[in-house]
């Protein structure tokens, strides 16, 4: 790990306080970061950018005083050049395109995992530590493509991505957790594979699970979605 006076400073942004401190985490377990601070508002987030330098904001695009993008915006204004990775469960393009000429160099979108946040902080400290002049199209081409293409998650042999996602869509929308059984007639597919894909979420750190007691019989067990990297 690179010392704390190489290191990318990174602020977080995220009005969650829980969700803030799981940022904060993530980032400071990735070599060559450090995490100098944490605002739960726009606001409280200017006040840390002009006493404090930061290399990197990792902004939640939904703020109790105003949306992110006019922090970012207002920030380019007064001459703040800390580059952006926007962190947040928005999904409309133009926001995204808003973001990108405003400075935001990546996009991780709630909820996710520890694995895609290093992945994309891994990426942007490549990146970042790219130097002196190319030699031609094809070397600009090659540092762009560190930034913007992140290598596709792999999944277990025998799980697909569709049933995984209508899986994670089901449990997140169970405020009360799910059993496998459940689960299986939710998405329309067999308690057996619905646990395996239960199983995954727990592995990937995005579920947990519990027996569920108070039933003649073996107790089944119960999943319950983890929220602290989303909501």
């Amino acid at each position: 790990m690179s010392d704390a006076g190489d290191a990318i400073r990174v602020l977080v942004v995220e009005d969650d306080p829980v969700a803030a401190d799981a940022h904060a985490l993530y980032a400071g377990r990735v070599p060559g970061f450090v995490v100098t601070g944490v605002a739960h508002s726009r606001a409280a987030a200017v006040r840390l950018l002009d006493r404090t330098p930061v290399d990197l904001i990792l902004l939640d695009l939904y703020l109790p005083d105003g949306h992110g993008l006019q922090l970012l915006r207002s920030l380019r204004a007064a001459g703040h050049s800390a580059d952006v990775i926007a962190v947040t469960s928005a999904r409309d393009l133009a926001i995204v395109r808003e973001g990108v000429s405003l400075g935001v160099v990546q996009y991780v979108l709630k909820p996710f995992t520890f694995a895609t946040l290093r992945d994309r902080l891994t990426r942007y400290a490549e990146f970042r530590a790219t130097a002196g002049e190319a030699s031609g199209q094809d070397e600009v081409d090659r540092a762009l493509a560190t930034l913007r293409t992140p290598q596709p998650a792999s999944l277990p042999k025998g799980l697909s991505a569709p049933t995984l996602e209508a899986v994670t869509r089901t449990l997140r929308d169970a405020p009360s957790g799910l059993t496998a059984t459940e689960a299986g007639v939710a998405v329309g597919i067999s308690r057996i594979t619905a646990r395996r894909y239960l199983e995954h979420l727990v592995t990937d750190g995005r579920a947990a699970r519990a027996p569920q007691y108070g039933q003649i019989g073996r107790p089944e067990l119960q999943y319950r979605w983890i929220t602290t990297m989303g909501r």
